[in-house]
């Protein structure tokens, strides 16, 4: 009866324990939450998923992008900054106005270079919740990121909140920058698949180039998701990056309003490897493809489901106010919250498994479809979003 009244004393204290567990990437400091089936790394700085990894590979491959390690690699100077990975882009995204850059506010917004602090860390039953927040003290409102990860899924579930401290309705800016980069990104072979079909290349004058590379498709095009109008070629499958890479560019795409849920996932056929990420199409209306593939082949790509089409400065999102008659932003009203609420997996596919025609959320199970293959990868997910 003392033993039992002990192991439940211990476990109440655990459960209580208000510190996770430390984490150090590429000399970063952050905090590791772990199921037994997937490994979370996040930053104590942005709150940044810096990487995921599954928990029997061997490897230990993360799909997120680490340009830290990638320019170490490539024996280059990193011209990216921090950890890269999936960040955070609140409340802005893209450049700023001359003005505000004046003021201070840096590009991206203020959230991805702020420190969090820890307010909730507990593991109860088969739940472990971890909770950090900050305050953009320049755009004057309160950012706080939940997340969630069960015991054996390979699911993570994030719960988001941003909180105006101003006594007027404000447009807000909102891209979540999820990165994936090599060695997970192979030219040629891993494929992105998304639930949208309309399209749109960015518009850009003749002189830009994307991160300094050149470009492959055109200004300002419309298209239909996969097949984008090429400037040399006639039509470019964008789902995979080029087999010879070199070259820059950015697309977005409008998320299926149709659906309750949408989808954008990353595969590694030959790795068997698969990232995807389920969310409201109300929230992030739209997905950018930020297409970096240099000649080396440290390659990056972005798939940033946002508020916004393009990462413009605030002003720009404002008075483009829609397009494919989707809005361009979100409100935030005087002294109120708006939130968000996703998840993305990582896992495992069978041999064979080419591209995801579907991804659904159903009775607790997370279903990922191949068509063409007749296969199917099921995941258990408990909770909701």
């Amino acid at each position: 009866m003392r033993l039992a009244l002990l192991v439940f004393t211990l476990s109440i204290l655990h459960a209580q324990s208000g510190e996770p567990p430390k984490a150090n990437f590429e000399d970063f400091p952050g905090y590791l939450l772990a199921n037994g089936t997937i490994e979370l790394t996040v930053m104590s700085t942005g709150a940044t998923f810096a990487s995921v990894v599954l928990a029997d590979d061997p490897e230990k491959l993360s799909p997120l992008w680490n340009p830290i390690r990638m320019a170490r690699e490539a024996g280059e100077k990193n011209q990216f900054g921090g950890p890269g990975g999936h960040f955070v882009c609140v409340d802005g995204f893209g450049d700023v106005s001359p003005e505000e850059k004046a003021a201070g506010l840096p590009g991206h917004g203020e959230a991805h270079l702020a420190p969090f602090e820890v307010k909730f860390y507990r593991k109860e039953g088969r739940t472990t919740t971890l909770t950090l927040a900050t305050k953009l003290p320049l755009t004057q409102e309160l950012f706080s990121r939940t997340v969630r990860v069960v015991d054996g899924e390979n699911v993570v579930y994030v719960e988001s909140e941003l909180e105006s401290l101003l006594s007027f309705d404000r447009p807000v800016c909102w891209g979540e920058h999820a990165t994936i980069g090599s060695p997970f990104l192979e030219a040629g072979v891993t494929v992105v698949d998304m639930s949208a079909r309309r399209a749109k290349t960015r518009p850009y004058a003749e002189s830009e180039k994307e991160g300094g590379l050149p470009h492959i498709l055109p200004s300002d095009k419309e298209f239909t998701w996969p097949e984008a109008p090429g400037l040399h070629t006639r039509k470019i499958d964008v789902r995979v990056a080029p087999a010879e890479p070199n070259s820059g560019d950015h697309t977005t795409c409008l998320m299926d309003p149709g659906r309750q849920l949408v989808f954008i996932t990353a595969l590694h056929p030959g790795k068997r490897l698969l990232l995807g990420y389920l969310f409201k199409p109300q929230e992030y209306t739209w997905t950018q493809s930020w297409m970096f593939y240099p000649n080396k082949k440290m390659l990056a790509r972005g798939m940033e489901f946002a508020t916004q089409p393009f990462d413009v400065p605030r002003r720009e999102a404002v008075q483009l106010n829609s397009l494919f008659g989707a809005p361009t932003f979100r409100w935030l009203p005087a002294q109120g919250k708006i939130g968000s609420r996703y998840l993305f997996f990582y896992t495992h596919t069978p041999e064979g498994f080419g591209k995801v025609d579907d991804v659904r959320l159903e009775n607790g199970q997370i279903i990922i479809e191949d068509h063409k293959t007749h296969q199917q990868v099921t995941l258990r997910a408990s909770l909701p979003i």
